[in-house]
């Protein structure tokens, strides 16, 4: 590229002034030296950061944070008086570096397009804030950053500051503040005139007896530097708001214009407090373009740019639709105490005015939900906030809050603390809105105070207003597709035109570092999904994403190519163990339990999984765990790795926590990572809750011993032993069902025989009781006849037939060998109405010589109780009714006669 250069290297040439050309500010821009009078350019062959390191600490601008090439801020004209410029950065001057001899390389058929620059930090910043704009004064002492102290420090010097670094105008420092990170002090003090057009060049000296005041000081600077009210040309205490934007006057929008926003401008101009606020009033034709940028104040800001400031996303604003507000126009006017007891009656022209007053005086705010339209709810009542109990809490309360913030409409009504507990008096419970309210304070309540609840119960809100922000990458935090949460729901952001000051306040406010890159190259993702936003250009003086112009709300912004993928300059592991963002329940597991509720606790910290020790473990800390994961009741705390010892980290020690914690990273702990503890000290828990995990074994692979300490819980116990009685239960309800069916096994087989059996009287008139029974009441012998039997052997058999009379002088000892005795046969009915006993039945029937029974062979003989039976006890007429079955060894019944 370069014609090669016989030149003799001569370190004798030296030129004698440096400064930077068409840059934005006094250290940054293309390089130039002055060599015999004359300015002339840097070729940039071989120029790199540590050459414009030594410009930027020569000329006082701090240090190098780009060395731009090819005439990066146009090109020069004149000489090029330096090639091949090569500094090892820790040289005074340009001079003490390596370089060719000193002459006009235009000479060797160089060109300015390759003339070099620099960028440098500057030799004033305001660090610690959220944006280069807002923070504590430091200056580059040409090694590193030095606070500069508070002493003699004025308004004017802050102005000065504010316009070197591009950040519209100072609006107000604070003082004596502690040092951000090194004791050391900058041994100058400032006395800037207002008119210097950088801090370098305003008048300096030595702190007074070589002691500097020992306090920082810290400057606000904004592109919103005044407010007035106009009417008719003139600025009084009512008529539109404007506001002095980057130098220029520009009305406010009335979209979500409302009277807290009114109020601080109110006493901002010293015109006592807002009476109303008409919308588009005091409009003018002709004048500049509204701005659309709507302000969240609580009321109680000194400032109207001390409010929060949503750009992002707002809509154009309706031609004629300015904000116009009527203050009281008295700043020192008495009014009226607000203590809820005025003296005057009630529905008077007084009352109504003092509660009107009352009003609003009253504030509204949402704390520590990230942003101004969501967090715990909180009014200003009596010189002090308060919160507002959950008790009947719902979202046409919500509704009402939002509206009254002019953040939308209400998306959630969280109870129970949701955004942390507050700690001032709890002014408002049991609110009954109906969502049509205008403040929050005019709904049914049970008064101001009077509440039976504490902080774990305030009441919070989520806005659809609300914005979120986060980037979505499977393993990593600070780099991956960025995302914003709107409406209720998550979308894409557009790329488009994402100029490097956007990038690094979306860095910065995700807390990746202070730069960024735009992947452009990465494929795009798959899936619909909504794209919120296009065309973000944010500003030095934003302090986050929120206060940046860009396109309207839209569904589509743009197609899926243009999502924007970022990566952070400070990249590192992810937050979370999945997608962010996640909760405090997904950074917490347990593993190498019998239970998905029990186990060996870990935590997730810093991109990796980690242990807790068991110092100081108990029952209140495992209660925590198993409430957060959503295991129910803590029914152990395992100390010394019961459930093994686990890997990598430690993260907590000395984990204290009262039991009601909804989350163990609300419970007092050691720093992150510091312990004295080995894996062997591992703390686990087993709760209430959960599951048996089913373990799979590989064939061939016999599974390894597990723990028998604590392998049932308390629970598990129970249902054991109310199973094993139950099963008891049962063993004994079937072995009594077994032996009943036992007991009673002929009974189908006698019903059938009952359905099939032909019964009929049989009259004994002519058989007298005498006939049939001997003097001692039993059968004798010449009276036994024989009776009739019914086989039961089929069909064929159906009739009754005789059996031959036998007769047994002497009973067996075993009844069950006895013979069959017969059953007579029954006797037609022409001789049952005669009263006559058929002769050949006479001798039909057998008995022992006892006497004392009979055993037919098949079925029942009869009740058998003793003398009561009506069978053999009739009198003079005897109806027998008997079975006729035949008896089977187990079935046999006897018969017992006296």
């Amino acid at each position: 590229m370069y014609q090669h250069l016989d030149l003799g290297l001569s370190r004798f040439q030296n030129f004698t002034e440096l400064r930077l050309m068409n840059g934005g500010h006094r250290c940054e821009g293309r390089v130039e030296v002055k060599y015999k009078g004359e300015w002339g350019t840097v070729c940039d062959y071989k120029w790199y950061m540590e050459a414009a390191d030594v410009v930027c600490r020569q000329l006082g601008c701090g240090h190098a944070v780009d060395a731009p090439r090819r005439a990066h801020f146009g090109s020069g004209d004149g000489p090029i008086w330096l090639f091949q410029t090569v500094c090892e950065g820790t040289e005074l001057t340009l001079n003490d570096c390596h370089r060719f001899p000193i002459q006009d390389y235009r000479n060797q058929r160089l060109s300015h397009n390759w003339d070099a620059g620099v960028v440098c930090s500057g030799f004033v910043r305001l660090a610690g804030g959220d944006g280069p704009c807002l923070g504590q004064v430091e200056v580059h002492s040409g090694k590193d950053w030095v606070p500069l102290s508070d002493g003699n420090f004025t308004l004017l010097t802050a102005q000065v500051i504010c316009a070197e670094l591009g950040c519209g105008k100072a609006v107000s420092f604070l003082g004596d503040v502690s040092f951000r990170e090194s004791d050391r002090v900058w041994p100058k003090e400032f006395q800037c005139k207002g008119h210097e057009p950088e801090l370098w060049f305003c008048h300096s000296e030595s702190c007074p007896g070589g002691a500097c005041h020992r306090g920082a000081v810290q400057v606000f600077c904004s592109v919103y530097t005044e407010v007035r009210l106009m009417k008719n040309g003139i600025s009084q205490c009512e008529g539109q708001v404007e506001m002095h934007i980057s130098g220029h006057w520009k009305m406010l929008c009335a979209s979500h214009w409302n009277m807290a926003n009114a109020n601080v401008v109110c006493q901002q101009l010293g015109c006592g407090v807002a009476v109303s606020t008409p919308e588009g009033a005091y409009f003018v034709e002709g004048g500049d373009k509204i701005w659309e940028a709507r302000f969240h104040c609580s009321g109680a800001e000194s400032f109207l740019w001390n409010c929060p400031v949503t750009a992002l996303g707002i809509s154009d604003c309706t031609h004629g639709n300015t904000a116009s507000v009527i203050c009281s126009g008295n700043q020192t006017q008495v009014l009226p105490q607000c203590n809820d007891s005025v003296s005057e009656p009630a529905g008077s022209a007084a009352s109504q005015e003092i509660a009107a007053t009352c009003s609003d005086r009253r504030q509204l705010r949402l704390v520590d939900g990230g942003g101004p339209c969501a967090g715990r709810v909180e009014i200003l009542h009596q010189g002090s906030w308060g919160t507002i109990c959950d008790d009947s809490w719902d979202l046409s309360d919500a509704h009402v809050v939002c509206r009254q913030l002019s953040c939308g409409e209400a998306l959630n009504a969280t109870v129970s603390a949701h955004f942390g507990e507050g700690s001032d008096p709890i002014w408002l419970d049991d609110l009954k809105c109906t969502g049509k309210e205008s403040h929050i304070w005019k709904c049914p309540s049970r008064g101001w105070g009077k509440h039976n609840c504490r902080h774990k119960e305030d009441a919070g809100v989520i806005c659809s207003d609300f914005l979120n922000l986060r980037m979505v990458s499977e393993d990593q935090r600070c780099a991956g597709w960025l995302e914003v949460f709107y409406n209720g729901t998550w979308g894409s952001v557009c790329h488009s035109p994402m100029a490097d000051i956007t990038l690094s306040i979306i860095c910065r406010q995700l807390g990746c570092g202070d730069s960024g890159t735009l992947n452009s190259s990465i494929v795009p993702r798959e899936g619909s999904r909504l794209r919120w936003v296009d065309q973000i250009q944010c500003r030095k003086t934003d302090s986050s994403l929120w206060q940046c112009p860009s396109d309207p709300w839209r569904r589509n912004s743009c197609s899926s190519k243009e999502e924007a993928y970022i990566s952070c300059a400070g990249v590192r592991p992810k937050s979370c163990p999945t997608a962010a963002p996640c909760t405090d329940k997904e950074k917490l597991r347990l593993r190498g339990g019998d239970t998905v509720c029990s186990g060996r606790v870990e935590v997730w910290h810093e991109g990796s999984w980690g242990t807790v020790c068991d110092d100081s473990w108990s029952l209140a800390e495992a209660e925590v765990v198993c409430q957060q994961l959503g295991c129910g009741s803590a029914l152990e705390a395992l100390q010394k790795a019961a459930f093994g010892p686990g890997n990598g980290s430690i993260w907590l020690d000395e984990v204290r926590c009262r039991g009601r914690e909804s989350s163990l990273w609300d419970c007092a702990v050691d720093s992150w990572g510091q312990n004295n503890c080995k894996h062997e000290e591992d703390a686990g828990v087993r709760c209430s809750g959960g599951r048996p995990i089913l373990l799979s074994t590989t064939a061939g692979i016999r599974p390894g011993p597990n723990l028998v300490r604590g392998i049932f819980s308390l629970s598990e116990m129970l249902c054991l032993i109310l199973g094993a009685l139950l099963f008891l239960v049962l063993v004994i309800l079937v072995t009594q069902m077994y032996r009943w069916r036992a007991k009673h096994r002929a009974l189908p087989g006698f019903e059938d025989v009952l359905n099939e059996a032909v019964y009929e009287e049989i009259d004994y008139l002519a058989t007298t009781k005498e006939d049939l029974l001997g003097s001692n009441g039993a059968l004798s012998d010449d009276s036994v006849t024989k009776l009739p039997y019914y086989s039961g052997d089929g069909e064929e058999n159906s009739d009754f037939q005789s059996a031959p009379a036998q007769r047994t002088d002497a009973p067996s000892e075993d009844y069950d060998n006895a013979e069959e005795v017969p059953v007579p046969e029954a006797p037609p009915a022409s001789w049952m109405s005669e009263g006559e006993v058929p002769p050949e039945e006479e001798n039909g029937m057998r008995a022992s010589q006892t006497g004392s029974s009979l055993q037919f062979s098949r079925g029942v003989a009869g009740p058998g109780k003793e003398e009561s039976n009506p069978w053999l006890l009739q009198g003079e007429e005897v109806n027998t009714v008997y079975d006729d079955v035949e008896l089977h060894a187990l079935g046999t019944s006897i018969a017992v006669f006296p």
